[in-house]
């Protein structure tokens, strides 16, 4: 079966229908009538990426951009995981001081040009936004909409909650949000379109090496896909494929979301919240975070912890207990956001792709010429996919990277070391 997509990306309020009754996008395949995209020489270098997450989809776009034949295999969906459920917030400097500060930096300008380009603020929800660390009290009774003496002025009328310190941490030149799953579809929307790329569903069997070069991937079913290259970002799923867990271990760390929409949408100012919240009956403080979104939906996420990741992506589903916990995280920031006040639009939870360094892995895998690997950027993968993908197409398509060094996420790191799996 072939879809054809023959729109392009449209406005927030379409968009906003679409998430509000359905949250689920389905396809078989996907592939554009048309493309315009301009081949960098007389016969383009066939590239299969694998995985439909952000970093798979910023990775194609890139690639088809610059001129190469795209195919990007995805077992479920487009965006069906963490990349349609995360929360979608973009810091500048937030990992200065760290290995992926640069990474960072990168994306989050590029994040920007991106929505200049494809009009994210309307396609996807791209807007700054001032942000807030926030500690908070738990309380058996409902918000009563007076703040207690110790709030300062920076903090909105809408939360009115227990509050016993709160500071700014981001403001509108440093922080930004978009929608995750719009962002995504999107993106892949304008690669089929403008760029030829092809999106196939399948679930990825194997890759075939030759000679120490990769030559094809092999699909569930036997269907073979010949390549130049290959790249491979299947986020926390990087562990069910043997080529990859040999090497090194990519953990999937379960997250849970709860998304909300409140009554009074028009009340809820643009400030993400990152919370110390702390439980009547004591014990150790969470921080749950609270992005409010243009869509008037506000998402609430945390609870996390390491589980094993299943086969299935369709298959994940929240805890119950962790999705009430953050019910009660949202009724005590805001008691516009409790129960009667606020309708629960999604509970649902994710994996995030971790590495035992706490380091994306991103390059060429070593022994196999032209086949790389773009995987394990935990929390920060939606901001992170613009600049990774940008710096992969690089990679592939002329050898080097110059948006980023991407020396230090060289899976050679762990050519030799126990972190690998066997």
């Amino acid at each position: 079966m072939v879809v054809v997509i023959s729109s392009p990306p449209c406005s927030l309020s379409p968009f906003l229908r679409q998430v509000r009754n359905s949250r689920t996008f389905v396809c078989t395949s996907i592939r554009s009538s048309s493309s315009s995209s301009s081949p960098m020489e007389e016969h383009p270098k066939r590239v299969v990426v694998c995985g439909g997450g952000v970093i798979g989809v910023c990775t194609a776009y890139f690639l088809a951009k610059k001129g190469a034949c795209v195919t990007l295999v995805e077992k479920s969906s487009v965006a069906c995981a963490a990349s349609g459920k995360a929360g979608g917030f973009l810091a500048l400097d937030w990992c200065d001081g760290g290995p992926v500060s640069a990474l960072a930096r990168a994306s989050f300008d590029l994040h920007r040009s991106l929505a200049q380009e494809l009009d994210g603020q309307q396609s996807y929800g791209y807007r700054p936004l001032n942000t807030l660390s926030v500690s908070i009290t738990e309380s058996p009774d409902p918000p009563s909409g007076s703040k207690s003496s110790g709030n300062s002025n920076i903090v909105p009328g809408w939360i009115d909650g227990r509050i016993r310190s709160s500071r700014t941490i981001g403001t509108f030149e440093t922080t930004a949000q978009v929608h995750p799953h719009l962002f995504t579809r999107t993106l892949i929307t304008k690669a089929v379109e403008s760029y030829g790329v092809e999106v196939m569903i399948g679930k990825l069997e194997s890759v075939e090496v030759e000679g120490g070069r990769v030559r094809s991937v092999v699909l569930e079913g036997g269907r073979v896909i010949d390549s130049d290259a290959v790249v491979l970002a299947l986020g926390p799923w990087s562990c069910k494929l043997e080529l990859l867990s040999s090497l090194f271990r990519v953990y999937g760390l379960k997250a849970h979301s709860i998304v909300l929409e409140p009554k009074e949408t028009d009340a809820i100012t643009p400030h993400a919240l990152f919370l110390s919240y702390h439980p009547s009956q004591g014990g150790k403080p969470l921080d749950p975070e609270v992005y409010p979104r243009p869509t008037g939906e506000v998402y609430v996420c945390g609870m996390s912890a390491e589980a094993e990741v299943p086969d299935d992506p369709e298959q994940i589903a929240g805890n119950p207990e962790s999705i009430q916990m953050l019910k009660r995280v949202a009724r005590t920031v805001s008691s516009h956001l409790g129960e009667g006040e606020a309708q629960v639009k999604a509970e649902q939870a994710c994996f995030l792709p971790c590495t035992d360094d706490g380091v994306p892995v991103i390059g060429e895998i070593p022994g196999i010429q032209r086949c790389y690997v773009a995987t394990g950027h935990s929390c920060w993968g939606i901001l992170n996919g613009p600049a990774t993908g940008a710096a992969m197409a690089e990679l592939v398509l002329d050898g080097h990277a110059s948006i980023v060094d991407l020396s230090r996420f060289s899976p050679a790191r762990f050519v030799g070391s126990k972190k690998a799996l066997v």
